[in-house]
């Protein structure tokens, strides 16, 4: 989640379990604990995918912030102790302050490595975008109105009934999450197609409308699916560019990001680059995570030694708009295949090769040339 959030998460709490003793400053110290994990950001990985598949590592381990706990408790009872609590309480305040950053960050699309320094597939449980106002502002509400009030030597439940109800939120999300990949598993029964994955997660700022990707060997589906609709959703077939990916076989680079992602990428030839998207992460046509993994030189592609983000487009209000207008009027066209295949375009100015596109994906760049008067 967003760097806010995972403060005022982290005052919450610290104000909630000690702010009757420590006042005001539970906030601070909480929104500083809470926002302790993501400092692993500083550390150089070395390139692009590196500095993706390394963050949410063992900054964000349960293990590791178990143990880091218990040494801040340690050294809290030593420097500075108080009378008016135990170790154990102050031992669980810290404890749910530094857990709980890791444990919202799964409920995003990211990747989290919980069990660092074990390797299974980082989770990402994806019922919640990373910035979500339904879950922040009762929250941030909260610690503001803690600032102004107070805490000390007091009964304060603003603060408990805010994490109460963001709790009870985000353990809803989970709800349209099941719902948006079990309407997508029956249409997928009915039209007979067999998936190798799926992966759903909110379309920005909501849990209402849902965006779910479905992998199908060389080709990938993508629907919106939503809490009011009454159809069945619109599965659309996109060229997953697969074979590109063989190329890359041979790079740890490449094995690690599939790992990170469980192998929800797709792969476009731009010009003479390889570009491997994370297609779990952003909106249709809009990743933030594009990575230009390989040249073409000699007749043969040539990965690189140091990998580099590609560049990402943002999507405008105009889609953001057409999105939440789906929400409420399900029978809204959303073109996703003609967002999608904005990814094979050169945001660098070389231009692309439609010799060198698959038959699909070269309509889709021809639907994107002529514009959409929807958008």
């Amino acid at each position: 989640m967003d760097s806010i959030t995972q403060a005022v998460l982290g005052a919450s709490i610290q104000g909630a379990l000690l702010g009757r003793w420590q006042g005001r400053k539970a906030l601070l110290y909480g929104a500083v604990l809470g926002t302790l994990p993501d400092l692993d950001v500083i550390i150089d990985y070395g390139d692009s995918v590196a500095a993706m598949t390394y963050h949410r590592g063992f900054s964000h381990s349960l293990f590791v912030l178990s143990g880091f706990a218990l040494l801040l408790t340690w050294l809290m009872r030593q420097w500075r102790p108080n009378p008016g609590y135990s170790s154990q309480r102050l031992f669980l305040a810290i404890w749910l302050v530094l857990i709980t950053h890791p444990l919202l960050d799964a409920f995003t699309s990211y990747g989290t490595q919980l069990f660092w320094p074990f390797t299974p597939t980082p989770a990402a449980w994806s019922s919640i975008f990373i910035i979500d106002p339904i879950y922040s502002l009762p929250l941030l509400g909260a610690v503001i109105y803690g600032l102004i009030a107070g805490l000390k030597d007091k009964a304060n439940p603003v603060v408990a009934w805010a994490l109460a109800f963001s709790t009870l939120y985000l353990a809803s999300t989970l709800g349209g999450k099941y719902m948006a990949e079990h309407r997508v598993e029956q249409e997928l029964a009915r039209q007979g197609i067999q998936a190798e994955a799926i992966f759903s997660s909110p379309t920005p700022f909501n849990t209402l409308l849902s965006r779910v990707v479905v992998i199908e060997g060389e080709d990938y589906h993508e629907a919106l699916v939503g809490w009011f609709d009454s159809a069945p959703p619109v599965l659309e077939r996109m060229p997953r560019g697969t074979a590109l990916g063989e190329a890359l076989e041979g790079s740890s680079a490449y094995q690690r990001l599939k790992w990170f992602t469980n192998d929800v990428l797709r792969y476009d030839r731009i010009g003479d680059h390889l570009v491997v998207t994370d297609i779990r992460l952003g909106m249709t046509g809009f990743h933030p995570f594009r990575f230009d993994f390989a040249h073409w030189q000699n007749g043969a592609w040539q990965v690189q030694a140091y990998i580099e983000r590609w560049p990402a487009e943002r999507g405008d209000m105009t889609r953001l708009a057409l999105l939440w207008q789906r929400i409420w009027q399900p029978a809204t066209p959303v073109p996703l295949a003609l967002w999608a295949g904005e990814l094979s375009r050169d945001l660098q100015g070389g231009g692309t090769s439609d010799s060198d596109l698959e038959p699909g994906r070269k309509a889709a760049s021809s639907a994107n040339d002529k514009g959409d008067p929807a958008l």
